[in-house]
C-alpha cells in the first residue's frame, strides 16, 4: 500500500516511519487472539461492515435485505463508516439488527472537550488501513482507523466486508476470531488496475467470496486461482409496496446516481430521437450527482426539455414505478442493477442496455424486457420506440417480469447465504 500524504508538513522519513509505526500498531491490537469468554456465541454472530447504512444506493438496500434474513436466526451487526442522516434513506433498519457508526458525523453527536479535539485532529489524517485506490477510501482517515480496530478486537463470528477495499482491508487485518466473508458488488473489469493486482496477494486470507453473477464467479476464479471459494450469490429484490406498474402510462423512469456510470446522457440522446414522435410521453430521471448540470445541458440541446423531468432521489421508489410503465436502464457498467430487478418486479416493461453485467442474466429479450447492444444510442432509441409504441407488448413483458423477479426474492436466494456460513461456521467452535 502506497504512503498518504496527511501527516502535515513532517519530513516524508518522518511521515513513513509514523505511518508504519500507526499502521503495525493497529495490526498488532486487531491480531490479539480472542480469549475463550469471546467465543462463546460466535457461530451466530454476523458483523457485516459498510461504508454507509444510512445512504442510499443498491449496496445498502441488499445489504440492508441480507442482514433481515440474517437477524432470522444469527445475532447481527451493521458497522457503518461513518453516518451523516438523522434517519436511514431507506426508513427503518430491519427488526433485530444493530447498526453503530464509526464516525458518527452528525453535529450533535460530535464529541467535545478533549476527546473532540483529538477526533478533530484524527479525522485530518489519512487511513493508514483503507487501500487508497479503493473508491470509498476518501471516507476514510485515522479516527476511523482506530474505531474500527477497537470494534474488531478480540472480536468473533462471521465478518462480511462489501467492497474491494474493505475486503482487503479484512484480509489484511485478519483478525484471529472471525470466519472474514468478502462481497463484491461491481463486476472486476471495472476495477483499477492496482486494485485488481492487490486481491491475488490479499484475497486468500478471506474464507470466501460472494459475487453477484456467474459470469464474475468465472473471471473471480481465474484471478484468485482457487482461494478462497469464490460462490454466486445475487442481489435480492425487497417488497416494493403500492400497486404494479401501469402499461398504459405514458412515463419512462430511471433512477439512480447521476454519474457517467448511469449512461443518462445516452439515455436522453436515445429519448431525443423519439421524443418528436411521441409528445405525450415524458422522462423522469431521480436522482442526483455532480453530473446534473452536464444532463441538463443535454437536455437544453435537444430542445425536449418539456419532456425531461429531473427529480431528486425518492424515499417512495415503488409509489413512483407504479405510475410508469417503462424503467430505462441505460448503464455503462454494473455489478448487478438491484434496481432492474426492482423494476421488473413493479410489472414494469423494462429497456436495458447489455452492460456488463447482469441485464442479460434477467432480460430474456422481448419475454421481459428488451435488451440493447451496450452503449449503441440508436438501437436504444429504437427499443424505446417500439416500447413506447405498443402497449400490449409493455403489458406481455411487466407480466413476465413479474415472475422473472420472483428468482431474485429472499425467499430464494436467503438460503445460499445459510449455506454458506453453515458450511464455513465449523471453524467458530469454542478453542479447547
Amino acid at each position: 500500500m502506497s504512503l498518504p500524504s496527511s501527516l502535515g508538513s513532517l519530513p516524508t522519513t518522518a511521515k513513513r516511519f509514523m505511518f508504519r509505526a500507526v499502521r503495525g500498531a493497529l495490526f498488532r491490537y486487531v491480531r490479539a487472539q480472542p480469549r475463550p469468554s469471546d467465543h462463546a456465541g460466535a457461530e451466530r454472530r454476523v458483523t457485516i461492515i459498510l461504508v454507509s447504512a444510512w445512504g442510499m444506493g443498491g449496496t445498502i438496500r441488499t445489504v440492508l435485505n441480507l442482514a433481515g434474513h440474517l437477524a432470522e436466526h444469527y445475532e447481527v451487526e451493521i458497522i457503518s463508516v461513518f453516518r451523516r442522516r438523522e434517519v436511514s434513506f431507506f426508513g427503518s433498519f430491519p427488526p433485530g439488527v444493530k447498526v453503530t457508526a464509526l464516525d458518527d458525523q452528525r453535529p450533535e453527536a460530535l464529541p467535545r472537550g478533549l476527546r473532540g479535539r483529538l477526533r478533530t485532529f484524527m479525522r485530518g489524517q489519512s487511513s493508514v488501513l483503507m487501500h487508497p485506490i479503493d473508491r470509498a477510501a476518501d471516507q476514510f482517515n485515522l479516527w476511523i482507523d482506530v474505531q474500527l480496530a477497537r470494534r474488531l478486537h478480540r472480536g468473533t463470528g462471521y465478518l462480511i466486508t462489501t467492497r474491494p477495499g474493505l475486503n482487503l482491508l479484512a484480509a489484511e487485518l485478519s483478525p484471529p476470531g472471525y470466519i472474514k466473508v468478502g462481497q463484491e458488488h461491481m463486476h472486476l473489469s471495472n476495477h483499477a488496475r492496482k486494485l485488481r493486482q492487490a486481491m491475488p496477494r490479499q484475497y486468500p486470507k478471506l474464507d470466501a467470496l460472494a459475487v453477484l453473477t456467474d459470469q464474475d464467479r468465472v473471471a473471480y476464479e481465474a484471478l484468485l486461482n482457487g482461494s478462497p471459494p469464490v460462490t454466486h450469490i445475487p442481489n435480492t429484490v425487497r417488497p416494493m409496496g403500492g400497486p404494479k406498474a401501469d402499461p398504459s402510462a405514458k412515463t419512462i423512469l430511471a433512477a439512480g446516481r447521476v454519474t457517467p456510470q448511469k449512461g443518462f446522457d445516452m439515455l436522453i440522446k436515445a429519448f431525443a430521437q423519439v421524443a418528436p414522435d411521441h409528445p405525450d410521453w415524458t422522462l423522469r430521471i431521480l436522482g442526483r450527482g455532480d453530473w446534473l448540470a452536464d444532463l441538463e445541458r443535454l437536455v437544453a440541446e435537444h430542445g425536449i426539455g418539456d419532456a425531461v423531468v429531473f427529480d431528486g432521489p425518492s424515499e417512495d421508489l415503488g409509489g413512483e414505478m407504479s405510475r410508469a410503465s417503462i424503467y430505462a436502464l441505460s448503464s455503462r457498467f454494473e455489478g448487478f442493477p438491484l434496481v432492474l430487478i426492482e423494476a421488473m418486479s413493479k410489472g414494469m416493461a423494462v429497456v436495458a442496455f447489455d452492460c456488463p453485467t447482469g441485464p442479460a442474466d434477467v432480460i430474456d429479450d422481448h419475454r421481459n424486457g428488451l435488451l440493447v447492444p451496450p452503449k449503441d444510442v440508436d438501437a436504444y432509441a429504437a427499443a424505446l420506440r417500439e416500447m413506447m409504441d405498443d402497449e400490449e407488448l409493455r403489458r406481455r413483458c411487466g407480466e413476465a417480469a413479474v415472475e422473472s423477479a420472483k428468482a431474485y426474492e429472499m425467499e430464494r436466494i436467503g438460503p445460499s447465504w445459510d449455506a454458506l456460513l453453515e458450511q464455513l461456521g465449523a471453524r467458530l467452535a469454542t478453542p479447547v
